[in-house]
């Protein structure tokens, strides 16, 4: 079936707006896809991408790939290990003591939750909750992925630990340690897997990024063999896992030998930035929809709400897109706001007051943090509410 204003017009007519949407035809077809480009790889969920516990649950189910989830607050994790699941990479380092007690207690009861450390304070402190809690934390060493240049840090800041020089001292007093074992490593090449390079009217700048991202892709590959042959020596035994990557980077960080398993989040849902890139293309598995209130002018149609912008640097590229019908634009003056987003359109589809605008976010998961609840739609028609993490009653940051 085509996906086209039509087609969701009808599917969801009679239900109030605001809502949000999940097409599950579209999401299970991104989900084969990216099962197909992992390859041999384990996949690992990036749950902030996703924020619906059923939504993560279906995901995981459709193959033995699927080995995990990554998440993002500690009480994520606690909430997620309630429902069921296990195999919980904390994405992040976690510093709060109540948390690490929280997640201690999690370890008590046999579950499998790693920590995210990059530096021998996190070691000393968690060493200290340890202690108290009579547990072993295991822990993931995170190591920084990005690519100085002259000029230029071509990447994000995140792990202080650039070197296997770097590294080294961190590992020593893991592997010293009474209250923590080493588990894993990662290194998260955001510059490739989280920067676009097919932006329209932008030729220039993405001609550069590409070049930047090849030369950063062979740099990574070294960087991250280097890590896990000098880890494995000093342990003496290999890995459980060696985690990289994520949706913009699955065609390069699946080709190297030293990774087990890639994080992926994006793909699943395929948001507005994920238009940008040149090398793979998602189908747009969720939405959302506002409804038309005003007329102003010739053109233009008013919408109640809509103004979900995404986090990260301020920028057009964070604001949602309209969607559908096909050709409607936001104004560059006004952008999608807090109650009232005005859409510019002249095309086929007749519009009128009380009809709705289909928007997508220019992010995943973020979307989820703005209703309850996601209709799922397939084969054209409605056929469940499933519930996000704000529908359940969770606010994780």
């Amino acid at each position: 079936m085509q996906r086209n204003y039509p087609y969701y017009k009808k599917v969801f007519e009679g239900v109030p707006k605001p809502f949000g949407f999940v097409d599950l035809d579209l999401l299970d077809e991104n989900v084969g896809r990216i099962i197909e480009r992992a390859g041999s790889k384990n996949i690992r969920i990036a749950t902030k991408s996703v924020r619906s516990t059923a939504l993560l649950k279906r995901i995981l189910h459709r193959s033995p790939l699927f080995c995990g989830f990554m998440c993002f607050s500690s009480q994520e994790a606690i909430y997620l290990v309630k429902q069921g699941m296990d195999d919980i990479v904390m994405g992040y380092p976690i510093w709060e003591p109540s948390a690490l007690s929280g997640l201690a207690e999690l370890i008590r009861q046999g579950k499998s939750v790693t920590l995210m450390v990059d530096s021998i304070q996190h070691i000393e402190h968690i060493e200290r909750i340890a202690e108290r809690h009579g547990v072993r934390f295991p822990v993931c060493l995170d190591m920084d992925m990005s690519m100085d240049l002259p000029g230029l840090h071509f990447g994000v800041w995140r792990s202080p630990i650039r070197t296997t020089a770097d590294a080294g001292p961190v590992v020593e007093k893991i592997l010293s340690s009474r209250g923590v074992a080493l588990d894993g490593v990662m290194g998260y090449e955001a510059q490739i897997a989280g920067v676009g390079d097919q932006y329209p009217g932008m030729a220039a700048k993405n001609m550069l990024v590409r070049k930047l991202k090849q030369h950063s892709v062979k740099q990574i590959a070294v960087k991250r063999a280097e890590l896990v042959a000098m880890v494995e020596d000093m342990l003496g035994a290999p890995l459980r896992f060696v985690n990289g990557g994520g949706t913009g980077s699955l065609h390069t960080t699946t080709l190297e030998h030293a990774v087990t398993e890639v994080t992926v989040g994006s793909g699943f849902f395929s948001p507005g930035l994920f238009d940008n890139y040149r090398d793979f293309h998602y189908q747009p598995a969720t939405g959302f929809a506002v409804e038309i209130v005003r007329r102003p002018g010739d053109y233009l149609y008013t919408c109640l709400g809509g103004g979900y912008v995404a986090s990260g640097a301020a920028g057009k590229d964070k604001l949602p897109k309209p969607y559908l019908p096909v050709g409607a634009a936001l104004m560059s003056l006004e952008g999608a706001g807090e109650v009232q987003t005005p859409v510019y359109y002249q095309g086929e589809e007749s519009l009128d007051l009380g009809d709705p605008i289909f928007f997508r976010h220019a992010k995943a998961g973020e979307l989820c943090e703005r209703f309850n609840d996601l209709y799922a739609v397939s084969e054209g028609k409605i056929v469940e509410q499933i519930s996000t993490y704000r529908g359940d009653g969770q606010c994780f940051l």
